[in-house]
C-alpha cells in the first residue's frame, strides 16, 4: 500500500486536494510548537480550511518541544495526514474525512536547532500555536539562554523571540500574535510573565524586553475539542478504505471552539470566522471559560462518580440510560445555568451540543478515568455551581445535593493499597486515585463510628476545610439534603435513589 505523501496526493488531486492547495506556493505565516493530534485535529485544520476558503493563504511551520516526537514522520508524509472528524450532529452519525495540507515542514530543534533559529528570520512568519501539555508553560529553574536548545517550551519561545529581535534590529512590526493552547488558566499571562522573566535572567537588555512588552501580543485562549488521535484498534480498515497508508492518521470529534482574549487586530491577520470556524473574540474569557467549566467539566463530575456506583463504565452508557441522561440534561437546566452570566439561549444551545457531544458513539470515555482526582474537580467544578445556588434560591439545589453524595459513596473505603483507596462495586474492587491526605481523610472517615452513620458522614465531609476551604454545613439545609441522599445511595443504590431524586425523568 502507497504511503500518504505530497507525490500521492497529487496523484489523486480530485479526490485528495479538491481546492489545488497542494499546487500553490503558500509562505510559512505560523510557528507552532508541538506536533501531537490535537494541534493537527484544531489549529492546523483549521488553517487548512481557512486556506481552502482563501482568507488566510499562509502555511505552518511545526517545532518539536521535547526531545522525542514525530517530526520525522511529519516529514516523511511532506506534512500531510488525513483527520477524520465524526459524531452526532442533529441526532444523526456525520463523518468528515478529509487530508490536511497546512503544515509545510516540521523541525526537531534537538538535531537541527541552527534551522529552528532560521525561522526568525522569516519576515511573513506572524503567528505563532503551541500546545506543549498544561506542563508546558512552567519556568524551569537554571536553564540557560546558550542550550541548543533550551529545555523548556518558554526557554526555547524566549530565545526564539530573541533571534527574531536580533533579524529586525527591534523593529516594532517584527512582532508576533501568540496563541498559547495549554489548558491552564490565563494561558497567555502566564506565558508572558515567564518569557519576561528569563530575558531578565539571562540578561538579554532592557530594549528586547521593551520589545517583547510592546511588539508582542500574548492572548489568552480557551479551545475546547476531543481529538482521539491515531485510531489503533480501526487502522487498517481506515486505510484499506482510503487506499493508502497514514502513520499521522489523526481523528476527533465534530466540535470545535476557539475562544480567544486580547486586541483585535489578529481577526483581520487570523480570520477563522471568515472560514466558518467557531471562534469568540472577546475581550473577556471569563464567562467562556465558566461555560465550560460548570456546564462539559461540572456535567461529567457531577454524574459520573454516581453513575459508576449504578453500573455504568462509560460516557456513552451514561447517555444511554433514560434515568442518567434525563438527570445530566434537568441538572444543567435548572441547576447550572440559571446561576451563570451568559445569556440562557447562548448557554442552552452548548449545553444541548454538550450532551450530543456525550453520546458521541466513536469516543470511549471511561467514567474511572474521568474520577481521577474528583475531589479537586468537584472543587473546582461543581462546588462554586452550588455556592451561586444557595446566593440565588436561598435552597440546596436536588440534583447537585444527589451528586455530593454520590461523590462521598464513591469515595468509600476502608484500605489504601499501592496509593489508591480501594473502594467495591457489588463484588468488584475499584481504585480512587486522588491526593494521599485525600484518601487518608476518606479511609479514617468510614474506618471511624462516623462511617456507620449517613448523617454523620455527611457533616464530617460538608465540614471538611480540606476539601472545600470552608464549612459547606453551614449553607441552610445542605448537610440534610446531602445526608438524605447518601443514605439512599448506600440503602437503596445509586440508580434507585437517583430515580427518587427524578422520578419523571
Amino acid at each position: 500500500m502507497e504511503k500518504l505523501d505530497r507525490r500521492l496526493v497529487l496523484s489523486r488531486a480530485g479526490e485528495l486536494d479538491p481546492g489545488g492547495l497542494l499546487t500553490r506556493s503558500l509562505p510559512e505565516r505560523a510557528l507552532q510548537f508541538g506536533e501531537g493530534g490535537f494541534l493537527r485535529g484544531f489549529a492546523d485544520w483549521m488553517i487548512h480550511r481557512m486556506n481552502r476558503q482563501g482568507v488566510f493563504l499562509g502555511r505552518v511551520v511545526v517545532v518539536q518541544p521535547i526531545e522525542t516526537g514525530t517530526a520525522a514522520e511529519l516529514n516523511a508524509q511532506d506534512g500531510l495526514y488525513t483527520l477524520l472528524r465524526r459524531g452526532l450532529e442533529g441526532g444523526r452519525v456525520r463523518e468528515d474525512r478529509e487530508v490536511v495540507s497546512s503544515i509545510s515542514r516540521a523541525i526537531d530543534p534537538y538535531r537541527d536547532f541552527a534551522a529552528f533559529l532560521a525561522c526568525a528570520g522569516q519576515r511573513e512568519l506572524r503567528i505563532i500555536i503551541s500546545n506543549t501539555t498544561e506542563a508546558g508553560i512552567a519556568y524551569r529553574e537554571g536553564e540557560g539562554y546558550d542550550e541548543a536548545p533550551p529545555a523548556s517550551f518558554p526557554g526555547k519561545l524566549t530565545r526564539f523571540l530573541h533571534e527574531r529581535f536580533l533579524c529586525f534590529s527591534g523593529d516594532r512590526d517584527s512582532g508576533f500574535l501568540i496563541l498559547p493552547c495549554e489548558l491552564i488558566d490565563r494561558n497567555g499571562d502566564n506565558l508572558r510573565k515567564i518569557v519576561l522573566a528569563l530575558a531578565e535572567e539571562w540578561r538579554l537588555g532592557e530594549d528586547f524586553s521593551r520589545w517583547l512588552r510592546e511588539a508582542n501580543i500574548f492572548y489568552n485562549t480557551l479551545v475546547d475539542g476531543i481529538m482521539t488521535g491515531y485510531p489503533r484498534e480501526e487502522i487498517d480498515g481506515l486505510q484499506r478504505e482510503a487506499g493508502y497508508r497514514d502513520d499521522l492518521y489523526d481523528t476527533g470529534e465534530l466540535f470545535r471552539l476557539w475562544v480567544i482574549e486580547g486586541p483585535e487586530r489578529i481577526k483581520r491577520e487570523f480570520p477563522l470566522h471568515e472560514a466558518g470556524m467557531e471562534v469568540v473574540w472577546t475581550s473577556d474569557m471569563g464567562p467562556y471559560r465558566t461555560r465550560k467549566v460548570r456546564i462539559l467539566n461540572g456535567a461529567h463530575t457531577m454524574t459520573v462518580l454516581g453513575a459508576y456506583l449504578a453500573g455504568k463504565d462509560t460516557v456513552k452508557e451514561c447517555m444511554d440510560d433514560p434515568l442518567i441522561a434525563g438527570y445530566m440534561k434537568s441538572t444543567i437546566a435548572r441547576e447550572i445555568i440559571p446561576v451563570l452570566t451568559l445569556p440562557e439561549e447562548e448557554l442552552r444551545l452548548f449545553a444541548d451540543e454538550v450532551l450530543q457531544r456525550f453520546a458521541n458513539p466513536f469516543i470511549r470515555h471511561y467514567l474511572l478515568s474521568i474520577a481521577l482526582n474528583s475531589a479537586a474537580k468537584y472543587k473546582a467544578r461543581v462546588l462554586p455551581t452550588i455556592i451561586d445556588y444557595f446566593h440565588r434560591f436561598g435552597s440546596p439545589p436536588e440534583g447537585l445535593s444527589w451528586s455530593l453524595a454520590a461523590f462521598i459513596a464513591f469515595y468509600r473505603g476502608t484500605e489504601i493499597r499501592d496509593g489508591a483507596l480501594v473502594g467495591r462495586r457489588g463484588g468488584e474492587e475499584y481504585l480512587i486515585k486522588d491526593d494521599g491526605d485525600v484518601l487518608e481523610f476518606f479511609r479514617d472517615l468510614w474506618s471511624s463510628p462516623a462511617g456507620a452513620d449517613p448523617a454523620r458522614a455527611a457533616r464530617e465531609v460538608l465540614g471538611s476545610r480540606r476539601l472545600w476551604d470552608r464549612d459547606l454545613n453551614e449553607l441552610p439545609g445542605f448537610t440534610e439534603a446531602v445526608a438524605r441522599r447518601l443514605k439512599a445511595i448506600l440503602v437503596r443504590g445509586a440508580g434507585e435513589s437517583l430515580a427518587e431524586v427524578f422520578p419523571g425523568e
